[in-house]
């Protein structure tokens, strides 16, 4: 039965490397993924995709919203700080209190990692978009802005996705089919090839690949 888009929460610490039987340098982020804790479960009355919904991170009852403690309570499930629905297909029989770690996973397959970006502020359209610039001679004031967007007579309008000054960073971008180079089940560690979106100690989403070929 496929697994695909089955996923775990965890912690980006930073990035190491190691060397392969060849002697091949990988480059590596370590994330830390706590064993996430089911907090419910849902079929689908045709087919066999389910929807879990997983908890990550405990915290005190305090720091949550009524309606969310009612949730986990409901369950019988203590608070969890981040709360994901992950859907996919399994015969598994899912429930409440069951906790899911890095052993769900094997060395060498293809994962997706789902982020937040580092935040940028505020930022002009050389930086945020790579523009060139405009001279810095013959009395050029205007040296690192856009200038014309086109609003005259011809096109009458700006076109959409102009490049423009503006907000830069923080976005969820998911990175797709990143090798899995090893798992330290001891220590609920996944090592990922390559880099992966946010800073370090952000919260991050390992999922199964759903797009990879194998």
């Amino acid at each position: 039965m496929s697994m695909k888009g089955f996923g775990i929460m965890a912690r980006k610490i930073g990035m190491t490397q190691l060397f392969d039987a060849k002697g091949t340098m990988h480059p590596l982020t370590v994330l830390v993924a706590e064993p996430n804790v089911v907090v419910q479960c849902k079929k689908e009355a045709e087919g066999k995709k389910v929807r879990l919904q997983v908890g990550y991170e405990a915290i005190a009852e305090r720091k949550l919203s009524k309606p969310l403690l009612g949730h986990y309570k409901k369950n019988g499930i203590s608070p969890r700080r981040h709360l994901k629905e992950f859907v996919f297909e399994s015969e598994e029989n899912w429930q409440p209190g069951q906790l899911l770690d890095v052993s769900r996973f094997k060395e060498g397959e293809k994962v997706d990692v789902i982020g937040i970006t580092k935040g940028k502020g505020f930022q002009g359209v050389i930086k945020k978009h790579g523009f060139a610039g405009q001279p810095d001679s013959h009395g050029s004031k205007t040296h690192r802005r856009n200038g014309a967007i086109g609003e005259r007579s011809f096109p009458g309008r700006v076109f959409k996705n102009q490049g423009m000054p503006g907000h830069m960073g923080r976005k969820r971008v998911t990175i797709q089919n990143l090798d899995l180079f090893k798992i330290i089940p001891e220590d609920n560690v996944l090592l990922v090839k390559g880099s992966v979106p946010g800073a370090k100690g952000d919260m991050v989403i390992v999922r199964k690949a759903i797009k990879a070929s194998v």
